[in-house]
């Protein structure tokens, strides 16, 4: 199993009519979610504490979208959030 990142304690997390956007207080940095992504930003932890607890909930909410290509496609977004330190990982 695959531990899930938080969102950084310095990242505003805001919802808007698409999506959301996320600002990260100290390093200024925006970036923008589709409807899909902010779901997932708010299923990070606390909500859910591992990779496959979250994508069996995504798979649930969206029956009709492939199960690899759901945590594929989680992937990737987590792996550019890491990028833009706008998640921590527990070590």
């Amino acid at each position: 199993m695959q531990t899930l990142p938080s969102p950084h304690p310095a990242v505003m997390f805001q919802p808007i009519t698409d999506g959301a956007v996320l600002l990260h207080m100290e390093d200024e940095i925006y970036f923008g979610l589709n409807a899909v992504g902010a779901r997932v930003w708010q299923m990070l932890p606390p909500h859910h504490a591992e990779l496959d607890d979250l994508c069996a909930s995504l798979s649930a909410t969206y029956p009709d979208a492939d199960p690899n290509e759901i945590r594929s496609d989680v992937i990737e977004l987590l792996d550019h959030l890491r990028a833009e330190r706008l998640v921590v990982d527990h070590n």
